[in-house]
């Protein structure tokens, strides 16, 4: 029996570290056709989406999509993202967060009997700005 992701169980745990600690949580996404994103904010295939609280509206994260509404330009927009195309969560104000590997089982499926986890994952204590550059991915580093 092949077991399910831990991805989305981790997306929230993530998500719930950074509300009770006063972080931002972001998300960067890889979109694909099944991402239902505003296109025009997509960069290089990519869009960083902010899930805090106040920048979204009936956010679900599920095991399978995360759904929420939010606004663009001041235009509501209902949001759709699969869990299996999230590259990463990360706090805004310090980087500290996750990344996982894209794909239909988001990185974390068995590979040859072992488990393969998340990096885990911070900004690179060098990087003065911990938010992602114009469009595109947040700055991790892996941990040792």
């Amino acid at each position: 029996m092949e077991l399910p992701s831990t991805k989305p169980y981790l997306l929230r745990a993530i998500w719930e570290w950074c509300n009770d600690n006063a972080f931002t949580p972001y998300i960067a996404v890889q979109v694909d056709s099944r991402t239902n994103v505003p296109r025009e904010f997509v960069r290089d295939g990519q869009i960083v989406l902010n899930l805090g609280p106040e920048a979204t509206n009936k956010l679900h994260i599920g095991n399978e999509l995360i759904e929420f509404q939010a606004r663009f330009g001041g235009v509501a927009r209902q949001l759709s993202v699969p869990v299996a195309q999230v590259a990463a969560i990360y706090a805004r104000e310090n980087g500290a967060g996750m990344a996982f590997e894209v794909g239909d089982d988001g990185g974390l499926a068995e590979a040859d009997g072992a488990e393969v986890m998340p990096v885990v994952a911070t900004v690179s204590q060098d990087e003065p700005d911990p938010s992602p550059p114009e469009g595109g991915r947040p700055r991790l580093q892996r941990i040792k």
